[in-house]
């Protein structure tokens, strides 16, 4: 297989991986700040709820999770097992959500109590306190561990393998056993740096342009 020919089809697999990273940062990243408002409520049911949640998801591997979603509504309940992407974007987003989520927590957490009496004498109420005030200065915060969570995922995309997705680490793997050729595994690492060199410049420059809140 020539070398254009190869990077074609590590380029497909690659579209994939990206499809993967995108969909899971889209929905995982409010659904743990949901998540994170249920773990910090006055409520214990939906504290509780949350806590396990958390603990379960942070407590077993991705891969494992994978498999429960993909295979759990055949085995468990005799329902036709669906379709495998959407079946990674639902494991994916729900792993992710639960770190997003404590790591939310941990940023709200740490905003001094005077931030909120101060926005309270202005006459903001919490819903505006919250959105002008505490947000903006909690993304500041929490950018560094969440760049981290960010570079996981786009390793962690390779995982989609366990149910056959064809990422781009399933299509190396495919072309290193046809060909007997370490080649491919190494174009995919190229394309993964690539990728978490892009995504890490991003998340970089986004941390200047929240600099301003001290």
């Amino acid at each position: 297989m020539t070398l254009p020919v190869l990077l074609l089809k590590l380029s497909e697999g690659m579209l994939i991986s990206v499809e993967i990273f995108v969909l899971t940062l889209i929905f995982s990243l409010p659904l743990g700040l949901m998540v994170a408002f249920g773990r910090m409520s006055e409520n214990s049911v939906i504290k509780n709820i949350t806590k396990v949640y958390i603990s379960i998801l942070r407590g077993t591997p991705l891969i494992l999770q994978l498999m429960v979603v993909y295979f759990g509504p055949y085995y468990i309940f005799k329902l036709p097992t669906p379709n495998r992407f959407l079946a990674v974007i639902i494991g994916f987003v729900l792993n992710y959500a639960a770190y997003f989520a404590e790591i939310y927590r941990a940023g709200i957490e740490s905003m001094p109590v005077g931030q909120y009496e101060a926005a309270q004498v202005l006459g903001y109420n919490k819903t505006q306190t919250f959105i002008k005030i505490i947000l903006p200065q909690v993304i500041k915060r929490i950018l560094p561990p969440v760049t981290n969570e960010v570079i996981t995922l786009i390793k962690d995309t390779s995982l989609a393998f366990v149910i056959s997705v064809g990422e781009m680490f399933t299509a190396a793997k495919a072309i290193a056993s046809a060909q007997g050729s370490m080649l491919p595994f190494i174009s995919a690492g190229i394309f993964y740096y690539v990728f978490n060199f892009i995504v890490a410049m991003t998340m970089e420059w986004l941390e200047r342009k929240f600099g301003y809140f001290k």
